[in-house]
Order: structure tokens, then C-alpha cells, then sequence
């Protein structure tokens, strides 16, 4: 099997492809709002998928997610595009009911490649407790592969972005540094085991973490894609409170670090850096760990905001599960800007 095509794709892919927040929030503002009782979450809030009420106990979320490949195994960046895409639903508060496949493919590859994208999406989807449906594929130069989801939740039980509470603490549930390591593997072009754990990260589903917040009273939650931990971390906020960051707990893959003080750094960080310079306060002085903070994440964890009285007891139920997360963050009474990094 011929994968010359995914490998000169390699390290330009994954959630680094997003558009920038500041020219994509222009293009929203200039769309039509909708008005509709039953639209409970739309685009005009930034939230990480829409939800619409079906009836009192049921409303269903719509998330759509594709991309480029950021590794050169097809099988590896199905399984990696399907978990970032069914990673909103998990980000709502919500579980996997179906999916449909959106596929870009040149249709003089060998189909086989395809054939292997296909099945490890496939199998992220079961493993999710969905099913995968169909979908729609166009003939395409660039190899794209993402799936549109649909997820169920209860309509007083849905997960949004920026409703933290004062008090709160909030939880990281998946180291970073994921785009720093795959542009490195572009550069350098080897699999080194930062590399092949920043791959085990990208394929593991946020299903785990989302079910165990569940038994807490979770204020508000969101996943870590393309804006990169900063960024989401700004669209978590309001006029009504502050993140403060406390930069030494935040977990990342250690050789980032490394490949950071060496300037092997992503465009799309330094676009999340311009986007934020307003609204982030750094009060560290180590440019490699805020590069790590900047860094475009693909199929990144979740950031769950609780109370401080909880925080603890839900750290533990997710390691005891298995899952790499860290209290990273706490929420203040109102200051300026938006973040504080300490």
C-alpha cells in the first residue's frame, strides 16, 4: 500500500488546519441569527456543538469535524479524525448515537488507503457506542476525513462552554504538546515514543472522562482542538468571572518541551498567540511552556470546570480510570483580561 500522499501531509494536518478564531469569528458575525425555542445551543455562542430540543427529555447534538492527515498510517489517523469528531459530543455532556463519514480522496490513490481510513473511523464509532450510518465523499487532491455526529442529551443536563462558576476549579483530561510533536515528526521523520504517545492520545476517546463527570456537578466543560489550551480555556470565559492557570500543573508530552526550545513550534500557535495577546495575561517568563499552552491540539482532552469541593474526588476517579488528567486551572471573581497565566 502506496501512503506517499499522507506522508507529504504529514505535520500540516489535524486541528492545525482550522481556520483562525479571529477571521473565522468575523465570517459568524455576518450570518443571519436564527430564532428558534427549541435551538437550546447554536453557532453564535462558540460552543462546541449545536443542540436542538426534541421534547422534554430529549435534545440531540449536531457536530460536524474533518481534516488533513497528521500521521502517515491511514489506519491510525481514521481512528484520530473519528475520536476528534465524536469528541464534541462528549464535550456537550452527551452520548454517540450515529455517524455519517465525510470523505475528501483523489481518485487515482490506491483505494485501499481509503479502505484502511474508513475502518479505523469505523471502529472509534463502535467503540463509542454509535453507528456509523453512511456518508459522502467528493474526488479531491488532499486527503480530508472527518464525520458528522449526532449525539442525545438530556435538555437540562447539556455541558456549555462558558458557564463556569466562581469557586470552580477545572480539570485537563489529556496532555499537550500534540501539534508541536507531529511538526516535529514532519521535520525529523522519526517515531520516537513522544511520537507514539502523542498518536495514543489523538486515538483515545474522551468517553471515559466524559462518563465520569457525570456523577459531579460539572458547571461547564469543552474540548481541546485547533485554539489550542489557551484558547479554549478563553472561550470557557465570560464578563463575569477569571481563569487563572496554574502553568505548572499543566500536564504535556515532555519532549514538546524539548522540541519548543528549539523553535519547532506550529503556525497555528503563533495564530492562537496573536488572537489571544489581549486576552491572556502571562505572568511566567518560560517561552517553550507557552508555546505548549498555544499549541493546536487534534482530538485533545476534555477541560471540565466544578466546584473546588469536587475537584479532588473527580482527579481520582479519572486516574483510577486510566486517564491523564491534572487540575490546571481555578475560576476567580471578575479581573483583567480574560486569563491569567501564573
Amino acid at each position: 500500500m502506496d501512503t506517499t500522499n499522507l506522508k507529504k501531509l504529514t505535520g500540516c494536518g489535524g486541528c492545525t488546519a482550522k481556520l483562525p478564531p479571529g477571521k473565522l469569528k468575523e465570517v459568524l458575525e455576518a450570518i443571519p441569527k436564527f430564532s428558534d425555542p427549541n435551538l437550546l445551543v447554536g453557532f453564535d455562542s462558540s460552543d462546541d456543538g449545536a443542540v436542538y430540543k426534541l421534547t422534554d427529555e430529549i435534545a440531540i447534538i449536531k457536530t460536524l469535524d474533518f481534516f488533513p492527515p497528521m500521521t502517515d498510517d491511514p489506519y491510525s489517523f481514521g481512528k484520530i479524525a473519528a475520536a476528534n469528531s465524536l469528541s464534541d459530543v462528549y464535550a456537550m455532556g452527551g452520548e454517540v448515537k450515529i455517524a455519517l463519514n465525510i470523505v475528501c480522496f483523489p481518485e487515482k490513490d490506491d483505494m485501499a488507503i481509503l479502505g484502511e481510513i474508513l475502518r479505523g473511523g469505523a471502529e472509534k464509532v463502535l467503540e463509542a457506542g454509535g453507528v456509523l450510518c453512511g456518508g459522502h465523499s467528493i474526488n479531491d487532491e488532499k486527503i480530508k476525513y472527518g464525520l458528522s455526529v449526532t449525539g442525545v442529551v438530556h435538555p437540562d443536563k447539556i455541558y456549555k462552554n462558558n458557564s463556569c462558576k466562581i469557586g470552580d476549579d477545572i480539570i485537563l483530561t489529556k496532555p499537550l504538546g500534540i501539534g508541536i510533536i507531529t511538526s516535529a515528526y514532519s521535520v525529523f521523520n522519526e517515531k520516537d515514543e513522544a511520537y507514539l504517545t502523542a498518536i495514543r492520545s489523538m486515538k483515545t476517546l474522551n468517553k471515559s472522562a466524559a462518563e465520569a463527570a457525570k456523577s459531579f456537578d460539572v458547571s461547564a466543560c469543552t474540548d481541546v482542538t485547533g485554539f489550542g489550551f489557551l484558547g479554549h480555556l478563553n472561550e470557557m470565559s465570560n464578563t463575569e468571572y477569571t481563569i487563572v492557570v496554574d502553568a505548572k500543573s499543566v500536564p504535556y508530552i515532555p519532549k514538546a518541551y524539548e522540541y519548543a526550545k528549539e523553535f519547532i513550534i506550529t503556525a497555528g500557535g503563533q495564530k492562537n498567540r496573536k488572537f489571544l495577546a489581549r486576552a491572556v495575561k502571562l505572568e511566567i517568563d518560560d517561552n517553550p511552556l507557552i508555546e505548549i499552552l498555544l499549541d493546536p491540539q487534534t482530538s485533545g482532552g476534555l477541560l471540565i470546570s466544578l466546584p473546588r469541593e469536587q475537584s479532588g474526588k473527580l482527579l481520582k476517579e479519572l486516574q483510577k480510570s486510566g486517564v491523564d488528567a491534572a487540575i490546571v486551572a481555578s475560576v476567580i471573581s471578575r479581573e483583567k483580561p480574560n486569563i491569567i497565566v501564573r
